[in-house]
């Protein structure tokens, strides 16, 4: 097993590209798996982690509903935002500047072959990194994401999460509202959850910014013990 993780901080990038280059990564890998079980090769797998940053930019995943998106096309281009229906389970989310967004396309067969595990693991990722800011985040039953004040009235979400996964290999993953502007999800029913509010960690905080890297470096330190991973950090864009 390769618990090794490439990890790439892509900075700001189009969605599209940035999905594209998810696809190849993901592909790869697939193709690997393929040829080693038509061959009995025993090839390693590679893993990655992105980190990236999207200009603003609605998704909506395979059980979406397009009324979630309360737009219209000449509406989106005023708000200079672009909508994609992907490949990702969930519904409509929201994807902008000041958002860490986290893309792992792993094999999971280098770690453990459980889809639920791995989605609970990459929301305590989440849950430790915001308790390092002092909040109490959890997890919501029958809700995606992670959460803020989970059976209160003033519920409010701070990350979204949708994967996909086929042959044990991931892509899609998070996006962690760290600098977020929150008046684009009045544009949406967030994740289809209607009446719950959207939150972002510097509005918890108090704060006009948090220092995105250093969110981003609590998250790969909580991914690395959570995955019993070994990060080698890749410049390459």
């Amino acid at each position: 097993m390769n618990k090794h993780v490439v990890f790439r901080d892509l900075g700001l990038q189009d969605y599209k590209d940035c999905w594209d280059y998810q696809e190849k990564l993901f592909r790869d890998i697939i193709d690997i798996k393929i040829k080693n079980r038509r061959e009995e090769n025993n090839l390693e797998t590679p893993n990655h982690f992105l980190f990236v940053e999207h200009p603003h930019v609605y998704t909506m995943g395979k059980s979406g509903d397009i009324a979630h998106l309360l737009l219209n096309a000449t509406q989106l281009s005023e708000k200079k935002a672009s909508y994609y229906k992907i490949n990702r389970g969930g519904d409509i989310t929201y994807h902008g500047p000041g958002q860490v967004v986290g893309y792992p396309i792993l094999d999971l067969e280098n770690f453990f072959t459980d889809i639920h595990k791995y989605l609970r693991l990459l929301e305590e990722m989440i849950i430790l990194t915001l308790a390092e800011y002092g909040l109490k985040a959890e997890r919501s039953k029958g809700e995606t994401g992670v959460w803020l004040d989970v059976g209160k009235p003033f519920a409010r979400k701070i990350c979204a999460l949708g994967v996909r996964a086929s042959r044990w290999v991931t892509m899609h993953g998070f996006a962690l509202n760290v600098n977020a502007n929150l008046g684009y999800f009045d544009h949406i029913v967030p994740c289809g959850i209607k009446g719950k509010a959207v939150t972002s960690l510097n509005v918890e905080l108090g704060l006009k910014e948090v220092p995105v890297a250093e969110v981003k470096e609590k998250l790969i330190t909580h991914f690395t013990n959570l995955f019993e991973a070994e990060i080698l950090m890749s410049s390459q864009k």
